[in-house]
């Protein structure tokens, strides 16, 4: 009796481990760019809380946008304004309306010998010949730039060196491999692991921009596939542990 009972506690503790297995999920997650790093330690965060994973594809807000409205199947996005979420929730291919999980800021970031301390003239002197910013049609970080660089009376003198990338992410890697001088980019790039401590930036005067807010939404793909975990995932983006990553990375919290 003794061994058959050991026998069914084995099995049982056979099946709850399988159960355990079954039960774990990959969420598909549409990150904007500038999120890319701190989606990271979001994701490992995740993992270690729930056991679930998640799988990010980086790209421009307004890109993500184009592919989940013909049917990309992504979860849920997290994106870099407030605007592309609002616009797919209007459009009845998201489960709720947005809300903001952070606030982005904007930097000017370098990797050449430039010295920063006065931006603005360093920036139409003959010492810069090219400045990268993110499409400001597709990313909102490359919109707001492009409203600062108003603000401040630069758009048009600064307009022949302009740069544009496709996103954020493509913005970095004009400004990290040096094929342009200087460019715009977010806050959180600067201050991640890979790129922390490579060329010098200086924070854009806060007065000229409104700290980006980015919102998530769950998507219907998501709610249709994996109602529960990307549910779990979107609360998770307001907990006291993503909080503090996203901090860490230099969001401001809403």
């Amino acid at each position: 009796m003794r061994f058959k009972n050991l026998i069914v506690g084995s099995l049982f503790a056979s099946f709850s481990a399988l159960a355990g297995v079954v039960q774990a999920e990959t969420l598909s997650v549409a990150v904007a760019a500038n999120v890319q790093y701190a989606f990271e330690d979001l994701k490992t965060a995740f993992k270690q809380e729930t056991g679930n994973d998640l799988v990010g594809t980086f790209n421009s807000s307004g890109k993500f946008v184009a592919q989940i409205s013909n049917g990309a199947p992504f979860d849920v996005f997290l994106s870099a304004d407030m605007e592309f979420p609002e616009k797919l929730y209007k459009d009845g291919f998201a489960t709720a309306a947005p809300k903001v999980y952070a606030y982005g800021a904007l930097v000017l970031w370098t990797t050449k010998n430039i010295d920063l301390t006065q931006w603005q003239s360093a920036l139409t002197s003959n010492q810069v010949a090219h400045i990268a910013v993110a499409n400001p049609k597709a990313a909102p970080y490359g919109r707001e730039t492009m409203k600062v660089l108003s603000a401040l009376k630069l758009d048009q003198s600064l307009q022949p060196k302009l740069v544009f990338g496709e996103s954020i992410a493509q913005t970095n890697q004009y400004i990290h491999s040096g094929v342009v001088e200087a460019g715009f980019t977010a806050k959180s790039v600067v201050l991640s692991p890979e790129m922390h401590g490579q060329g010098k930036w200086v924070d854009v005067p806060k007065a000229t921009y409104q700290p980006i807010a980015q919102g998530a939404v769950v998507l219907n793909y998501g709610k249709e596939h994996h109602a529960k975990t990307a549910q779990q995932f979107y609360d998770f983006l307001y907990s006291a542990k993503a909080r503090a990553i996203f901090e860490r990375f230099g969001y401001l919290l809403p």
